[in-house]
C-alpha cells in the first residue's frame, strides 16, 4: 500500500509559476514568468500586454475611461492613465513598448447610466484602445462588449490571456 507523504505536491509547486493576483485599479507586472489574474471585469476593463523578446508580461483593471480632474486617484483606476502606467512598469523591466501586443477584455454594459450616451463598458474600452494606439502598440486579441462578467489569466510564459465568464466557453486569447 503507498502511503501519500505530500512529496510529489512539493514537486509540482516548484514548476508552477506563481500566481499573482490583481485588484480592481490595481496592475502587475512580471519578468519571471508569474500568472497575473484578476477578477470581477463587468464594465471595468482588462489590459494584458506581453513583450515576447524581453518575456515581460503586464496586467491591469481599469474602471473608469479618463483621469481628468481626478486629483489624488490612483492612475491604475483608469484607462488612459492606467495604460500609460503599464506600459512604463513594463519598460522598467526591459521592455519595448514597440515590441508589445495588447489583449484586452471587459467593457460590458451591466449597469447603464448612460443616459442614452456610451456606456462606461464602451467608454473604458475606446479609451483603452486610443491610449494602446498612442504608443503604437497593436490589439492582437479581444473579448469585449455584452453583458457578461469576466475573469482573466494572464499566463506571461507565453502570453496568452484565459477569459473565464459565466454561461460561455473559456477563451484563449
Amino acid at each position: 500500500m503507498k502511503v501519500y507523504d505530500g512529496s510529489q505536491a512539493e514537486d509540482t509547486q516548484e514548476t508552477d509559476p506563481e500566481r499573482i493576483k490583481v485588484g480592481i485599479a490595481e496592475y502587475e507586472v512580471t519578468a519571471d514568468g508569474a500568472e497575473l489574474t484578476t477578477s470581477g471585469l463587468g464594465s471595468c476593463v482588462g489590459v494584458a500586454l506581453y513583450d515576447e523578446a524581453n518575456a515581460v508580461a503586464g496586467l491591469i483593471h481599469v474602471m473608469l475611461p479618463e483621469a481628468e480632474d481626478m486629483d489624488g486617484e490612483k492612475p491604475a483606476k483608469f484607462a488612459d492613465s492606467g495604460t500609460e502606467l503599464l506600459v512604463e512598469e513594463m519598460e522598467q523591466l526591459g521592455a519595448r513598448s514597440r515590441q508589445m501586443q495588447a489583449k484586452i477584455a471587459g467593457g460590458s454594459d451591466m449597469l447603464d447610466f448612460s443616459e442614452g450616451g456610451a456606456s462606461i463598458g464602451d467608454r473604458n474600452v475606446k479609451e483603452v484602445r486610443e491610449t494602446l494606439s498612442e504608443y503604437g502598440i497593436p490589439i492582437v486579441g479581444e473579448d469585449v462588449g455584452g453583458d457578461h462578467g469576466r475573469s482573466l489569466r494572464l499566463e506571461a510564459q507565453n502570453g496568452d490571456l484565459v477569459v473565464k465568464s459565466a454561461n460561455r466557453e473559456n477563451q484563449r486569447l
